[in-house]
């Protein structure tokens, strides 16, 4: 859905949870729609926010208004999820989904932002930067694994989905390793968000994050760049090794904040405890009027 100059398609504002109007927008790239959320002053910094696999632009709910007394906060649905296109003969390899963030933000007009990346959404980050470090000021990545070897417990992409679409308990199943707070459940709308995937999507989606990290890990490809960096790991994630936050040291500069308590959603399980670090590193290295 766009304008006939392509620009984006204005979907109107909505309440992101309770706090302030969200600016919904579907930009149509030359190989798909592309679902964007807007947030906070237009003429502040401007931060990208990039969901994980299976997820949206929803999963980075908790956070945005914690974020947006000083920041211009962008987050896009990836090809495959959320509210943006699915088509099933278009690539969704890590590059590409980088490629079509980054042109969805010229089409925005932002010229500078600060990557964060939740997950698999750090490897996007990482690509983007790779692409247009012109663009990329600075990268934050969340409980994003830097290699192969960080995989907990390394399985095909749809483990646990044995059927689809999958039931309510196998989506909870699925979901579970998320978090790890005690007594934390999934809120309904993110699994609502994973069985709304094609299996193609989600298989494909997946799968590619492996790719990627098969390709080369991030902290070498990182050192390449010369980006700041700010990691934030959950200790307790179940997905990822927290230990292997550790390899981004390697980065020069690089810093990283260990949560304890919290598990690879802390922006969900603890949000304001996930803003704090990353707030004081949007506070040094965000470029302001981007």
């Amino acid at each position: 859905m766009t304008d006939s100059d392509g620009g984006p398609h204005m979907n109107g504002p909505h309440m992101n949870g309770g706090a302030e109007a969200t600016e919904d927008s579907t930009l149509s790239l030359d190989d798909g729609r592309i679902h964007v959320c807007q947030d906070g002053p237009r003429d502040a910094p401007a931060l990208l926010l990039i969901h994980g696999s299976a997820s949206s632009t929803r999963s980075l709910d908790p956070l945005v208004p914690m974020l947006t007394g000083s920041h211009h906060v962008i987050r896009i649905d990836l090809l495959g999820h959320g509210r943006s296109g699915q088509p099933a003969d278009r690539s969704y390899a890590l590059p590409d989904q980088a490629r079509r963030a980054g042109t969805a933000l010229d089409r925005l007009g932002v010229q500078h932002v600060v990557a964060v990346g939740h997950s698999s959404g750090g490897a996007v980050a990482v690509a983007l930067a790779e692409q247009r470090p012109d663009l990329v000021a600075a990268l934050a990545l969340i409980n994003t694994g830097p290699g192969l070897d960080a995989f907990i417990a390394p399985q095909p992409a749809a483990a646990g989905l044995p059927q689809w679409p999958p039931t309510d308990e196998q989506l909870r199943g699925f979901a579970s390793t998320a978090v790890s707070r005690a007594g934390y459940r999934i809120p309904p709308e993110l699994l609502d968000d994973v069985s709304r995937m094609t299996h193609h999507t989600l298989t494909t989606t997946m799968q590619a994050t492996r790719d990627y990290l098969e390709q080369q890990a991030l902290p070498p490809r990182l050192e390449v760049l010369g980006k700041p960096l700010l990691v934030i790991f959950g200790e307790e994630d179940r997905r990822w090794r927290s230990s292997s936050a550790a390899d981004y040291r390697t980065v020069p500069g690089a810093r990283v904040e260990l949560l304890p308590g919290l598990g690879h959603s802390p922006l969900l399980e603890d949000p304001a405890r996930t803003a704090t670090p990353l707030l004081a590193f949007t506070t040094i290295h965000a470029v302001a009027g981007a």
